[in-house]
């Protein structure tokens, strides 16, 4: 029975509640927000229905000039998507994502004002998974894919033929951004088995990303462990901020403890070593 709360801070230490957002028709998850091309804030959630019909899931938006009163849920296309994350682009939004009745096509969709999302390019025929997208000033656009290993993806527009590399690397809950001097910087779940005893070995990660090699080069674990992921990303005031949930805080003996979030400022070298 899961519901979104937006959190809001003038400082990024003190916190408070502004909105909780539920649903009678199900379980809410995976918010994540972004601004529109008209300024306003959009957020993205993912609900798993109580009593499905022709499908289960699908994803939802609401909309907000303050971060406090927020429309009703819309749906973001006009059949049933999964999308994991929107990322704005000079007039558009965009994101990658799958029609829920046809699960195993992977798309690249795009929107102007967040509503309706309509596919601009064809199967891109990868399995689907969670997905983050980053543009460059030329209009390239690069994707980081959770698949059995993470995909570095690069495409010009119009985003039809996309150039795919493995990087060889599990990741989960990918996020991408790039940095005013042009570097990207990704953040994820790691499954590296080396963490505390007792605990998985998961940690939530921050990796140098060349698209041209197709590498993620890891250079910060953030202080995580057991369940821990989904990181979102900004860059303000010359540093990196990073949201993300942990529970190496509760968790004594098993994988599984009680989650936290926690906010990350990190400044980063002035090169990507």
């Amino acid at each position: 029975q899961g519901k979104l709360r937006v959190l809001t801070s003038t400082d990024g230490r003190t916190w408070k509640s502004v909105a909780l957002i539920s649903s009678p028709e199900g379980d809410l998850r995976d918010p994540k927000l972004e601004v529109t091309p008209d300024g306003r804030l959009m957020l993205l959630g993912f609900i798993t229905l109580y009593h499905p019909k022709t499908f289960k899931h699908k994803s939802l938006v609401w909309f907000s000039n303050d971060g406090k009163t927020w429309t009703e849920a819309a749906d973001v296309a006009d059949r049933p998507l999964w999308i994991w994350r929107v990322t704005r682009h000079g007039d558009g939004l965009y994101t990658m994502g799958y029609d829920c009745h046809e699960r195993a096509v992977f798309r690249l969709y795009q929107s102007e004002t967040g509503i309706p999302f309509k596919p601009i390019s064809g199967d891109l025929g990868i399995r689907p998974g969670e997905s983050a997208l980053g543009f460059t000033e030329d209009g390239t656009c690069h994707a980081l894919l959770r698949v059995k290993t993470a995909r570095l993806g690069t495409a010009k527009p119009p985003y039809t033929d996309w150039t795919w590399r493995d990087t060889g690397i599990r990741i989960g809950g990918p996020e991408i951004i790039q940095l005013p001097d042009g570097r990207f910087v990704a953040a994820g779940r790691s499954y590296a088995r080396d963490g505390k005893p007792g605990l998985s070995g998961w940690a939530t990660v921050l990796y140098w990303v060349d698209y041209q090699q197709g590498t993620l080069t890891e250079f910060l674990r953030l202080p995580s462990a057991g369940d821990t992921s989904y990181p979102g990303m900004v860059y303000h005031d010359g540093l990196l901020w990073i949201s993300y949930y942990s529970s190496h805080e509760e968790a004594v003996t098993d994988d599984y403890g009680k989650s936290n979030i926690y906010l990350a400022r990190v400044k980063l070298p002035d090169t990507g070593e």
